[in-house]
This record gives C-alpha cells, sequence and structure tokens, in this order.
C-alpha cells in the first residue's frame, strides 16, 4: 500500500546478481559524481578525525598524570581544533551527500512517472494502483534515506571499525587478543537470535498486514457492509485480527526481551573483564591508565560499530529491495507515445472510415479465453454504430482495440484505409474520444477537467464546449461557476453532472472518432435524458461507436452489432434486426420492454 512504512518494505540479498541488477542506478549520479566523491572524502576525515579523538584523550589523560601544565593546554587545544575541523567536516559531507541525493532523486521520480504513464494497459490490468504509489513513494524514500544517510554510515562505521582495531592492537597487542577472542562468541549468538527475532518481527507484520487489509475492505465496500447488516461479523473479525497481532507482537517481545538481556549481560560482562585485564596491566606497570582509557575508547568505538552495522546493513538489503523493485517499472516496454506538448502528425486528421477485419483477441491475463472471434464490420464516415450484447460478449474490448489500448491476436484495424499500427500511437488517440459509464474527474476545478480534452485551449472555448454539453447552466448555478473544486473523482458532483463534464471534455477535443461506452446506463430518467440530449449534439458529424445496455438509445443507429460470445451473430439498422423471429437483438428487445412494463 503506498502508506506503508519504509520499515516494513521487503528486503533483497545483496550478492552478484542483486547488485548488478542495481548497479544501472547509480548511473543517475555520474553527472554529480564529483560532489559525492568530495562527500566521500569529507567523510573519510571525519572518520579520521573520531579516531584520533581517544588517542588525544588518552595523552591528556597521561599529561595530567604527569602534571604538565603547557602539555595538557596543548592537547586540549589541539582536542578544541579536532571538533571544530569534525564540525565542518560533517556540515559538508551532509550538504554534499543531500544535494547529490535530492538532484538523483528528482531525475528518478521524473523519469520512473514518465515511464510509468506510457506504459501499456496490459501493465496496469495486471497490477493495483497502490503498489504502484508505493514504487514512487516508500521505495524512493527508502533510496533517499539511502544515499543520504544510510550508504555513508556504512562506510564510516566500516572505517572506524578497521581503523579501531589497528588503534587497539598498536595501543596494546594483549588487551586486543583478549577482547578479539570474546567477539566472535557474542557475534554467534546474536546471528542466532536475530534470525529468530527476524522471523517473528515478519510474522506480526503479517498478521498487521491481513488487519489492514480487512479495515481496507471494509471501508470500501461499506455499503454491502451496511446493506447486509453485518457489522459486527466485520467487528468481530477485526477483533480476531487484532488478537492474533496481539499474540505475535508479545512473541516478538518475548524474545526482543531474551536478547536484550543476553546483550546487555554479553556486552557489559566483557566489558568489565577488559577493563579488569587493563587494570591489572596499569598496576603490573605493563600500562598506562591513558593507555588504557585510549584502548576503552576505542573499544567502545568498535563495539558501537559492529553492532550498528547490522542495521545498516539490513537497511541497504531493503534499499536493494526498493531499487530492483523501481527498476521493474523502468525496465518494461513502454508504448511509443509523445510526451511532446504538441502531438506531431504523419497522417492527415481523420475522416472517420474504420475497418476491423478478421480480428481476434485474447486478454494476456487470460489467454485460455478468447475474447473476440472473427471479427469483420466497416463504418464509413459519420456513421453511428451501436453495440450490443449480453454481458461478457466483448463489447468493451472492442472499445480498447479500437484506442489500441491492446492489440489484436489476428487479423486488422484500419482507419481511412491505413492500418492501425501506421499511426502514431498519440497521433491515433488525439483523434478518438471516450465517454465512458463512469467518470473519472480529476480532483481540480470543472475547469481543468474540460480543459483536460485540450490544455492550451481559451475559457471561451471551454464555455461554449460546456454549453454544448448541456452542462453551462448547472455549472453557472455554482457560486464559484467553473472555478468549482469537483472533489477526488469528482465526488461533489452528482452521476449526470459528471458525464457532462465529460461529454464537454469530448467536445472540447474535437474528435473524428466517438465512443460512448454505456454512458446513460447509470443515470436516472431525467439526467439520461439530458446527458442523451448533449451526446446527439456530440455525434453528429463524428464516426460514432455507441456501446449501450438501453436499446431505446440505438434506436436511430445506422449499424446495430449484435455480439455473443466473441463473434458478430447479427448485423442491420433497427428494423431489420427487431423483425427478426428468433434473433438475439429482438429478444434483448422484449426483454428490455417486459421489464419496462412491470415496472409500470
Amino acid at each position: 500500500m503506498a502508506w506503508r512504512d519504509t520499515e516494513d518494505l521487503p528486503k533483497s540479498k545483496i550478492n552478484k546478481d542483486s547488485l548488478s541488477k542495481t548497479s544501472r542506478i547509480f548511473t543517475y549520479f555520474r553527472p554529480h559524481r564529483w560532489k559525492y566523491f568530495l562527500g566521500i572524502v569529507f567523510l573519510m576525515l571525519t572518520s579520521a578525525v573520531a579516531l584520533v579523538f581517544p588517542m588525544l584523550m588518552g595523552k591528556l589523560i597521561n599529561a595530567a598524570n604527569a602534571e604538565v601544565l603547557d602539555k595538557i593546554n596543548e592537547i586540549a587545544l589541539w582536542l578544541l581544533l579536532l571538533f571544530a575541523a569534525q564540525a565542518v567536516f560533517s556540515f559538508l559531507r551532509i550538504y554534499l551527500f543531500v544535494d547529490v541525493t535530492e538532484n538523483v532523486l528528482a531525475t528518478i521520480r521524473k523519469e520512473t512517472y514518465s515511464h510509468l504513464i506510457r506504459l501499456p494497459m496490459v501493465f496496469f490490468s495486471q497490477r493495483r494502483v497502490g503498489e504502484l504509489n508505493s514504487r514512487l513513494s516508500s521505495d524512493l524514500v527508502m533510496l533517499q534515506d539511502t544515499f543520504t544517510t544510510t550508504l555513508a554510515e556504512f562506510l564510516r562505521q566500516f572505517i572506524l571499525i578497521v581503523g579501531g582495531v589497528v588503534f587497539l592492537a598498536f595501543t596494546s597487542v594483549k588487551l586486543t587478543l583478549v577482547m578479539v577472542a570474546i567477539i566472535p562468541l557474542v557475534a554467534i549468538f546474536a546471528v542466532i537470535f536475530g534470525r529468530a527475532i527476524r522471523r517473528i518481527s515478519k510474522a506480526t507484520q503479517d498478521k498487521i498486514a491481513e488487519s489492514n487489509t480487512i479495515v481496507e475492505e471494509t471501508l470500501q465496500g461499506i455499503a454491502n457492509v451496511k446493506s447486509f447488516a453485518n457489522e459486527y461479523f466485520e467487528s468481530n473479525r477485526y477483533h480476531k485480527s487484532t488478537q492474533d497481532i496481539f499474540k505475535a507482537a508479545m512473541k516478538g517481545a518475548l524474545a526482543r526481551g531474551g536478547f536484550a538481556s543476553f546483550i546487555i549481560f554479553c556486552l557489559f560482562g566483557s566489558i568489565i573483564f577488559v577493563i579488569w585485564e587493563g587494570v591489572t596491566m596499569v598496576h603490573n606497570k605493563e600500562l598506562e591508565i591513558g593507555s588504557m582509557f585510549q584502548f576503552i575508547l576505542y573499544s567502545v568505538f568498535v563495539g558501537a560499530s559492529i553492532g550498528g552495522i547490522a542495521e545498516i546493513y539490513a537497511q541497504i538489503q531493503k534499499a536493494v529491495g526498493a531499487v530492483e523493485r523501481v527498476l521493474e517499472i523502468l525496465n518494461e516496454t513502454i508504448e511509443p507515445v509523445d510526451l511532446s506538448e504538441k502531438i506531431p502528425f504523419k497522417q492527415t486528421k481523420l475522416e472517420g472510415l474504420v475497418s476491423f477485419h478478421k480480428v481476434k483477441f485474447r486478454y494476456p491475463s487470460r489467454p485460455e479465453i478468447e475474447v473476440l472471434k472473427d471479427i469483420n464490420f466497416s463504418v464509413k464516415k459519420g456513421e453511428t454504430v451501436a453495440i450490443v450484447g449480453p454481458s461478457g460478449s466483448g463489447k468493451s474490448t472492442l472499445a480498447s482495440l479500437l484506442l489500441r489500448f491492446y492489440h489484436p491476436e489476428e487479423g486488422e484495424i484500419r482507419y481511412d484505409g491505413i492500418l492501425s499500427e501506421e499511426f502514431g500511437m498519440s497521433e491515433l488517440r488525439s483523434q478518438i474520444a471516450i465517454v465512458p459509464q463512469d467518470v473519472l474527474l480529476f480532483g481540480g476545478t470543472i475547469k481543468e477537467n474540460i480543459a483536460y480534452g485540450k490544455p492550451n485551449a481559451t475559457e471561451e472555448e471551454i464555455k461554449q464546449a460546456a454549453k454544448q454539453a448541456n452542462a453551462f447552466e448547472f455549472i453557472d448555478s455554482f457560486p464559484e461557476k467553473f472555478d468549482t473544486i469537483v472533489g477526488e473523482r469528482g465526488v461533489k458532483l452528482s452521476g449526470g453532472q459528471r458525464q457532462r463534464i465529460a461529454i464537454a471534455r469530448a467536445v472540447l477535443k474535437n474528435p473524428s472518432i466517438l465512443i460512448l461506452d454505456e454512458a446513460t446506463s447509470s443515470l436516472d430518467s431525467e439526467s439520461e435524458r439530458v446527458v442523451q440530449e448533449a451526446l446527439e449534439k456530440l455525434m453528429v458529424g463524428r464516426t460514432s461507436f455507441v456501446i449501450a445496455h438501453r436499446l431505446s438509445t440505438i434506436r436511430n443507429a445506422d449499424l446495430i452489432m449484435v455480439i455473443d460470445k466473441g463473434v458478430v451473430v447479427e448485423q442491420g439498422n433497427h428494423e431489420t434486426l427487431v423483425m427478426k423471429p428468433d434473433g438475439l437483438y429482438r429478444n434483448l428487445t422484449k426483454l428490455q420492454y417486459d421489464q419496462l412494463a412491470s415496472l409500470s
């Protein structure tokens, strides 16, 4: 889901294959590589300064023990200069990393979104919107954290571990060997505990995801919940889900508590053992007290870095997974659509002649079902073609093929006698408009939604389109008129109002071919009358394909095609088809007439 936290993002194993796949992401750094390298230089300087600090602290304590004031002041001054340099280096490192990362992410965001909207419909039919939105939000936030902080911190901790161990050995080989002997034992138990905790944590996250799914499904289908009086059922289902989360969380709490206790005991036990050994060496004059303090500080640095690097590594695993998911989108083959503001036309404007010849089609997600079988028809300029038939017969699939959302498995589609593939994708779609049953309006103003059909339209053109769509009267009645906010998906408007705005959008586009996909089937009688009147004005002079549920709206069509199970079983005008004794169109007409009669 788009709102999921980056903590919930799945990890990816870091190996040669995953690194090879994700290496493409670093090509985005090329324009900024010198800034990033400079940031790494400052990172290494901050690490070097951190490694010098314990050594100076040890010298300061030794100087205090020797009671040499000038030496104490000199070392204190060096420490002050050291922290001033650390402050400058840290500022420059953070600034450079953020500058590079934000530039890179802005480029990735723009390229990913631009690539995403050019992908074919088959891609979107197989993926959830929430999943795709997550890749542009959570996954990119993960990359932002990684390139800004995580990679730099990983390198810094690595330098501190290696440098710390070197300085430990330089300070006291004997104490270093004592410490190194303890670390592997603690590390082995930590790995075992860590794996168990991760399994429990994953199980808990799965339970939370199941619980969130219940909430999402219930709220999306709240009308069904209430109409079936199933509030108790849903409440009980969610209650059981939260109990499962509680049990899993408590199991995790036991594991984490045991792990924390183990680490505390081993960590402090190890520190006490090393200090005891160091104090013994000081007592035996084998080590200066300042050197022992220096050793303890380096031990703390190394221990903290080892403890932190595991979490950082886990974050890098998540980042690798995020990169793989973003690259999945960028690796998809896009449609050859044009992103220029003005679409270049290779052909002249369409007149509106359309023909299907032996067209067969299956959806890629359902290859076992042949949706359309040997479809043949020809339509002349300005004709109105009605497509009718039972649900699932393939009516809307024809509209998708006209818009080249999908490509025929066999056969050919021609516009003005030219194969559809010879037109540019944007060139063809810019000359076709669709008014669907469920109109999607964007969350801006009425003016913006109408202008979607022609983004550079003047205010006068927008008003004229609204008048032709019978929408001007209700728009003018609003206090803010064309600047009225329609709300998410047009929720502030009625169904009939949304349809008329969609018609105005189509009017403004001025298409050669018009597709009406059951545009009035979900409206009440009064709204249907107003919308139908607007549609009839829109259809004048254009080749129109009307996918109809209410057969009363298509009586005057030039050609009615009856589709059943992917086959055109009847063709003709209303008078011809209604006279066929056992014809499907006649039966559908009679069925609707009987239904209306029973309602009246």
